[in-house]
């Protein structure tokens, strides 16, 4: 797991052990992207991006349809590190050609952030009031991403910037270290993210993160990631760039999120 550590980020290699629940997976995905209702919620940009939050419907196991738990070695080493936590709903995430157009209610520097930064973010650092302000409101564990389609890397792949997780840990370590952890979740992050934001552009690799189905990947939860623009003459099936996600939150305090390897 040196890699997670390291760069922020691990690759895992083909599982077959995954694939009952990868077939459960990418039916119970697909029938959600027809739904009208979950097209209604979670259809964006446009058309070009199915976000899908909690929209798989598996268990706190990561059961499906009749497959499951969930299971392959990148969630067992996840779980070697960070115990068993209860799954929540999985993420469908669908990127189709085009993407990103304008997301509704999306300002224009938001929009061109998204288009030249690949809207990079760390997990859990939700925009709250107007204008927004960044606070730590919930506390992922790690990021678990499982590619249900077969695409090639220019098909709005994940992108992270390796070594941003430690960055991003000595700047909230900074900011919150010396607070009562119950107040952390009131505390403006903005100024202080937005500063590590920009030094991670300038001094951390941007590295587009690519699987095929029964690969796998975790993201450190202090990683900036984002998603990155779909590329004319990408090769993506008809169904687009298709990828289900967990981040289980943690059980315990705030200070485990920030201390935790």
């Amino acid at each position: 797991m040196d890699a997670l550590f390291d760069r922020g980020w691990a690759k895992f290699p083909s599982d077959e052990t995954l694939n009952p629940w990868l077939d459960a997976a990418r039916t119970a995905a697909l029938d959600r992207v027809n739904d009208p209702d979950e097209r209604q919620v979670w259809l964006q940009c446009e058309g070009t991006w199915f976000v899908g939050v909690d929209s798989l419907p598996s268990d706190p196991e990561g059961a499906l349809n009749g497959a499951g738990p969930l299971v392959g070695e990148a969630y067992r080493h996840a779980q070697e590190i960070y115990g068993t936590l209860p799954l929540h709903p999985g993420q469908v995430s669908v990127v189709y050609p085009g993407y990103p157009k304008p997301r509704e209610t999306e300002t224009e520097a938001a929009y061109r952030y998204r288009m030249k930064r690949d809207a990079a973010h760390v997990d859990g650092l939700l925009g709250v009031g107007q204008p927004k302000k960044r606070m730590l409101k919930e506390r992922h564990a790690y990021i678990l991403g499982l590619p249900l389609t077969d695409c090639d890397e220019n098909a709005s792949p994940l992108v992270v910037w390796e070594g941003s997780h430690k960055r991003m840990r000595a700047a909230f370590e900074d900011a919150l270290g010396h607070l009562d952890e119950a107040d952390w979740e009131n505390v403006d992050l903005t100024a202080i993210y937005q500063a590590t934001r920009q030094e991670v552009f300038e001094t951390c690799p941007r590295v587009k993160v690519t699987a095929k189905p029964g690969e796998a990947y975790l993201v450190h939860r202090l990683a900036l990631h984002g998603v990155a623009p779909w590329e004319e003459g990408a090769d993506a099936p008809d169904e687009g760039r298709m990828i289900a996600y967990f981040r289980p939150e943690l059980s315990s305090g705030n200070r485990d999120w920030l201390d935790l390897p």
